[in-house]
C-alpha cells in the first residue's frame, strides 16, 4: 500500500518533459534548422537596428519611435526564449527539458507575451493622443508619462503570470511526459495533466481573457476614435498621413493578436495539435521578423533615418 503510494506520488512530480517539437518530420530537422537560425538571426539583426536608428537619429526621439524601440527590444527577449531552445533540439535531435527549465520558459514567455499586449495596447494610445489631441501631444506623452507607460507594461503581467506558471505545473502529471509543441506552453501542458482540471482550465482561460482581450478592447477603442477623428480631416493628404501613422501598428496587431487569441481561447481539443504549432510560429516567431519590416517599409522617417545612418555606419 505504501510503495504504490510513494509511486504515484513520483508520477505526479516529473523530472521532465520531452519536446516533440517537428520530430515527425526527422528528415527535414537540417532544413528547418537553418531556416529558423536565419530567422533569428533576421529577428536580432532587424530589431537591434530598429532600436539602434531610434537612438541615434534625432529625427527619430519622439514618444512614437520611444515606444517603437522599447517594442523591438521586447521582440528580441520573446523570441529569445523560445528559438535558440528550438535550434539546439533540431540541432541535437532531442527534445529533453527538465521540469524546471520548463517552468522557467513558460514564465519568461507567458510574462513576455503578456507585455506585449500591454505594450500594443500603449501604442494605440499614444496614436489616439497624436491625431486626436495633437495639440497637448507632448504634454500628454512627456518623457516621464512614456516612461511609466513602459515599466507598467513590462511589470504589470509578471505576478499573474507567476501565479499561472505555478498553478499550470502543480498540477499531477501521469499521462506521457512528451509535450506535443516546440516549447513549454500551457495547452500542451493541460493535455498531460490528469484528473479533474476544470477550474485550472478556467483560470487559464479568464486569465487569457484578462490579458488578451482587455488591452486588445482599449486598442479598439482607441482606433475607433482614431478613425471617427481621421474621417473628419478635410485634407486628403492628411488623411492619407494619418492612415499611415497606423496601418504599421494595426498589421502587428492583427498578426500577434489573431494568432494568440485563438491558439489560448479556442476550446481544448486533440485534433488541431499540428494547427496549434503553426498558430504558435506566427506569435512567436513571424510577428518579430515582420516587426522591423513593416515599421520600415511602410514608415518615411524611418526609411530616411536608415538611408542617412548606412552611409555614416560604412563610412567609419
Amino acid at each position: 500500500m505504501e510503495h504504490s503510494r510513494i509511486r504515484e506520488i513520483n508520477l505526479t512530480v516529473p523530472v521532465e518533459f520531452v519536446l516533440l517539437g517537428f520530430s515527425d518530420i526527422p528528415k527535414l530537422h537540417w532544413y528547418l534548422f537553418g531556416i529558423f537560425l536565419f530567422v533569428y538571426v533576421i529577428i536580432l539583426l532587424g530589431n537591434g537596428i530598429i532600436i539602434l536608428i531610434t537612438r541615434v537619429e534625432p529625427t527619430l526621439q519622439t514618444p512614437m519611435y520611444f515606444f517603437i524601440s522599447n517594442f523591438s527590444f521586447l521582440e528580441i527577449c520573446y523570441v529569445t526564449v523560445t528559438l535558440p531552445r528550438m535550434l539546439m533540439d533540431l540541432c541535437t535531435l532531442k527534445g529533453n527539458i527538465s521540469f524546471h527549465a520548463c517552468a522557467i520558459q513558460m514564465c519568461f514567455f507567458l510574462i513576455l507575451g503578456a507585455t506585449e499586449c500591454f505594450f500594443l495596447a500603449v501604442m494605440a494610445y499614444d496614436r489616439y493622443v497624436a491625431i486626436c489631441n495633437p495639440l497637448y501631444y507632448h504634454l500628454i506623452m512627456s518623457h516621464k508619462v512614456c516612461n511609466q507607460l513602459v515599466f507598467g507594461s513590462w511589470v504589470t503581467g509578471i505576478p499573474i503570470q507567476v501565479g499561472q506558471t505555478y498553478q499550470i505545473l502543480s498540477l499531477p502529471f501521469c499521462k506521457s511526459k512528451q509535450l506535443n509543441h516546440f516549447f513549454c506552453d500551457i495547452p500542451p501542458l493541460l493535455k498531460l495533466a490528469c484528473g479533474d482540471i476544470f477550474v485550472n482550465e478556467m483560470i487559464v482561460y479568464i486569465f487569457a481573457v484578462l490579458i488578451v482581450t482587455v488591452p486588445f478592447m482599449l486598442i479598439l477603442v482607441s482606433y475607433s476614435k482614431i478613425i471617427s477623428t481621421i474621417l473628419k480631416l478635410s485634407s486628403n493628404t492628411g488623411r492619407k498621413k494619418a492612415f499611415s501613422t497606423c496601418s504599421s501598428h494595426i498589421i502587428v496587431v492583427v498578426l500577434f493578436y489573431g494568432s494568440a487569441s485563438i491558439t489560448y481561447l479556442k476550446p481544448k481539443s486533440d485534433v488541431y495539435e499540428g494547427t496549434d504549432k503553426l498558430l504558435s510560429l506566427f506569435y512567436t516567431i513571424l510577428t518579430p521578423v515582420f516587426n522591423p519590416l513593416i515599421y520600415s517599409l511602410r514608415n518615411k522617417d524611418v526609411t530616411g533615418a536608415l538611408k542617412k545612418f548606412f552611409p555614416r555606419l560604412f563610412a567609419l
